[in-house]
């Protein structure tokens, strides 16, 4: 991604220079914010859905767009397990190793081959590295490589209907215009701009729907409390 807006601020937030959040700006929606110290939270202040990931994971893990690395140092610390983190930020990468993290990569996951998993994380809606939902059968196709006998999948997402809700419960998003929970983003950070970039938000029923298609069995593990949901996906014995 052009400029390194997450590498950026979490340099800043790790070398004590936090002095402002990210922006996140999407077509239609008033602009959001991403606080940079949320990044490092520790295992107590994460979300249940994410704890509950954490809880539930076992053997050879990959934490899958790790950002500072929080999941994956938890895993490593306390959970004692071998853990492999990947992003595509270079900069959060460099901030991960200077915490510690033992097997920290820049890299995308479709690039990432070299090894099989028992644990993929993606967190932190997770599914949002699809892109677009017609890229689901590519990234399935792509996990399959990744997951050992047995392993598992967790994934959070979120179904975003309720963004296109009207005050009488009417469903207003446009139809012709592809599923609903297909986002594009930019980010703003001091002065910068990425590039846009696709952000897949899903429900957990087209979820199930695509996994199944593709040979995977998707259970839902837990829901949290914003519409947002964990699922385990396996492949099919």
């Amino acid at each position: 991604m052009k400029n390194d807006i997450f590498g950026e601020a979490i340099k800043d937030f790790h070398n004590q220079k936090y002095t402002e959040d990210i922006i996140v700006q999407a077509n239609d929606f008033e602009d959001d914010h991403i606080p940079i110290p949320y990044l490092f939270r520790a295992y107590p202040d994460m979300p249940d859905i994410e704890q509950k990931a954490l809880d539930v994971s076992f053997g050879k893990v990959l934490d899958v767009g790790c950002g500072a690395g929080s999941h994956s140092l938890f895993l490593q610390n306390k959970r004692h397990l071998d853990v492999t983190a990947l992003d595509i930020s270079k900069g959060a990468i460099e901030v991960c190793k200077k915490r510690g993290l033992k097997h920290a990569f820049t890299q995308n996951v479709f690039d990432h081959n070299s090894s099989t998993y028992d644990t993929i994380l993606f967190l932190m809606n997770g599914s949002g590295i699809i892109g677009t939902l017609n890229h689901i059968d590519v990234f399935f196709s792509h996990i399959k490589t990744l997951l050992a006998p047995g392993g598992q999948i967790l994934m959070d997402s979120s179904d975003i209907s309720y963004l296109f809700k009207d005050d009488d419960g009417g469903f207003w998003v446009d139809a012709s215009a592809g599923y609903y929970g297909e986002m594009q983003y930019k980010l703003k950070y001091k002065g910068q701009e990425s590039e846009g970039f696709d952000w897949l938000y899903i429900d957990y029923n087209t979820l199930q729907n695509a996994a199944n298609t593709n040979g995977f069995l998707c259970d839902l593990v837990c829901e949290g409390e914003n519409n947002d949901y964990l699922a385990r996906l396996s492949l099919v014995d």
